[in-house]
């Protein structure tokens, strides 16, 4: 397992992990209520929001973003997603 050193590659990453998980619970990005991004380093929000708004721009999310340091220097955003699982 690897770490992309480049920010976009690594939140196309997460945004694929988040919608591996999604789909496994029975959701999809639509169903997202609420995002949250975690970056060491503000400034490389910006570039990131064209793979951002591919998943989130229809849906439109509560989000947050915050400036803090994350578990492995390498990692350079985290996303966590929370969902709305559409009833059976």
């Amino acid at each position: 397992m690897t770490i992309s050193d480049d920010v976009v590659d690594q939140a196309s990453q997460c945004l694929r992990n988040i919608g591996a998980a999604l789909a496994e619970a029975g959701a999809t990005f639509a169903d997202v209520v609420r995002v949250r991004y975690l970056l060491p380093d503000r400034a490389d929000f910006e570039p990131c929001w064209p793979v951002l708004r591919e998943c989130f721009g229809a849906v439109r999310p509560a989000a947050t973003m915050l400036e803090c340091g994350l578990a492995d220097p390498a990692m350079k955003i985290e996303i966590e997603v929370d969902a709305r699982v559409p009833a059976a």
